[in-house]
């Protein structure tokens, strides 16, 4: 059994990265309330193996949980989940500042098709593109991070994020009805 110190100790080091933790559950489920579910039991993991925890990273050490949990999951649902709730962009985003935004209609418009038209190509890709591409993009995890975490050389990160970005590219070139 955990102690109150062990207890503080995981929250002082593992709660405050949940956000970081349900965005990539987020963008390897395609689903708000499995994305929830995956980074529940990865916190329950990760608390019983807490004693574990030897002071590195926590950060990568909550994500590398969060990304096998995931594929427990999805083992064991495959083909029974659906994406049924909308990706809130808004919510897993960079702020800008107002000063950088034009909130005319018609560039709030072209701002929404965009996230919609990103949100659409990275969910195209491949889960092992996908992911080297949320955990170095959208959480600026370092090579030597993503290595760790999803258990490849880090070369293999390099040749992962370079594919990627290139399909990722592709996916977003303009086709002949838009150019």
């Amino acid at each position: 059994m955990a102690g109150p110190d062990t207890a503080r100790r995981f929250e002082t080091l593992l709660l405050p990265h949940m956000n970081s933790a349900f965005n990539v559950a987020r963008w390897l489920t395609h689903n708000d309330q499995d994305a929830q579910d995956v980074v529940q039991e990865a916190y329950i993991r990760a608390f019983r193996f807490f004693g574990g925890f030897r002071g590195e990273d926590a950060r990568a050490w909550l994500l590398s949980i969060v990304r096998n949990t995931f594929y427990t999951w999805h083992q064991q649902n495959r083909g029974h989940a659906a994406d049924t709730t909308e990706f809130e962009e808004d919510m897993h985003s960079q702020e800008t500042t107002t000063a950088d935004r034009d909130d005319s209609p018609e560039a709030m418009l072209t701002r929404s098709q965009n996230r919609k038209r990103v949100h659409e190509a990275l969910q195209g890709l491949r889960l092992e593109y996908r992911e080297v591409i949320v955990l170095r993009e959208l959480e600026e995890l370092s090579y030597k991070e993503i290595a760790d975490i999803v258990g490849i050389p880090i070369g293999t990160v390099m040749s992962r994020l370079g594919r990627g970005r290139q399909r990722l590219a592709a996916l977003l070139a303009p086709t002949d009805q838009e150019a």
